[in-house]
């Protein structure tokens, strides 16, 4: 994704007392070895390099090398607004589909556009409906097309991560995820139109797929409320599974997934399981980090798999296979 999973900032990535950083890596790609080299110089815009050659635009890389990543934080998922929910699933749209993007960047300035219009209508004290026609036209035709995107998506998403997240709980619980949008209704034009006194009186607008969530649910309730801690994590864990094998699906490749720290506040045979399920070939290269590293070897002692373990302290790397 060109960025760090946990400083969206590139400048807090550079090591203290240094000027920059580089990062690179070679991967294999249908065959074919690719080099890919990210350089950040404090002060200056970040540089992306496929085998040696500057990629304009950052968005052209985004999608060629699939990852999955799986953090403690994945909870905010479920947790959080739904801003998160609608970023985690915009994500995956993204990646797969070029025109998804183009028409979620349009949105974006649309609305932007739209917002700042309506802050000056509040400072004038007046609205006017010929001034912002163009503007919600474009946006009634973009929200339109991306809830139907959406929508569509999660009717194929929703059955791959049921049928993980009954291999992770050992079937003990049934788990839900619906999409909620304003944007498909009949009257939706309409009532895009009526609702200017409220976007006015707010000075933002109120409607649109910016206002659209995703609701995940555990046994018919909210597992945000009646989801226990282990509940909650298996249910992000099999969301990003499900992420997974619908970028394999669609992209036809075999995305690098990455396991940081999930063990924690997962019971012993939720993790075996999980473990079974991901030690599966199917998955591929998969990077675990763990705090605990005697832990992890016990749990790996009982997959078939290949392992070897990288031990960092101070800078330096030791490696031993098990």
């Amino acid at each position: 994704m060109t960025k760090s999973a946990i400083n969206g900032l590139d400048n807090l990535n550079i090591q203290h007392e240094r000027e920059f950083f580089t990062i690179f890596g070679d991967f294999d790609l249908e065959g074919k070895t690719i080099e890919i080299r990210c350089i950040f110089e404090s002060g200056k815009k970040k540089q992306l390099l496929q085998n040696g050659k500057a990629i304009d635009k950052m968005s052209e890389h985004v999608g060629l090398l699939p990852v999955v990543m799986i953090t403690p934080d994945d909870t905010q998922l479920i947790k959080d607004g739904s801003e998160e929910r609608r970023r985690f699933f915009d994500n995956i749209l993204c990646q797969m589909y070029k025109s998804y993007l183009d028409e979620l960047v349009r949105y974006q300035h649309f609305l932007k556009q739209r917002n700042a219009l309506i802050k000056q209508f509040a400072e004038n004290g007046k609205w006017n409906s010929n001034f912002i026609e163009p503007y919600d036209r474009e946006i009634i035709k973009l929200s339109k097309s991306i809830a139907e995107k959406r929508e569509s998506f999660i009717k194929e998403y929703e059955p791959i991560l049921k049928e993980y997240y009954a291999i992770i709980s050992g079937n003990q619980e049934d788990i839900s995820i619906s999409y909620e949008t304003h944007c498909l209704n009949e009257n939706f034009e309409e009532n895009f139109k009526s609702n200017s006194q409220k976007d006015f009186i707010l000075k933002r607008s109120n409607m649109g797929i910016h206002k659209d969530d995703f609701v995940f649910e555990i046994n018919g309730y909210p597992i945000r409320k009646f989801g226990s801690q282990g509940q909650q994590k298996s249910f992000v864990i099999s969301l990003k599974l499900a992420q997974f094998l619908v970028f394999l699906t669609h992209k036809k490749t075999r995305p690098i997934l990455l396991l940081d720290d999930i063990f924690d506040k997962l019971d012993d045979g939720r993790i075996e399981k999980l473990m079974k399920l991901v030690a599966d070939h199917q998955f591929g290269q998969l990077f675990i980090t763990d705090a605990r590293p005697e832990r992890s070897k016990e749990i790996l002692k009982k997959i078939d798999s290949e392992t070897c373990f990288f031990h960092i302290e101070n800078g330096k790397i030791s490696t031993w296979n098990q």
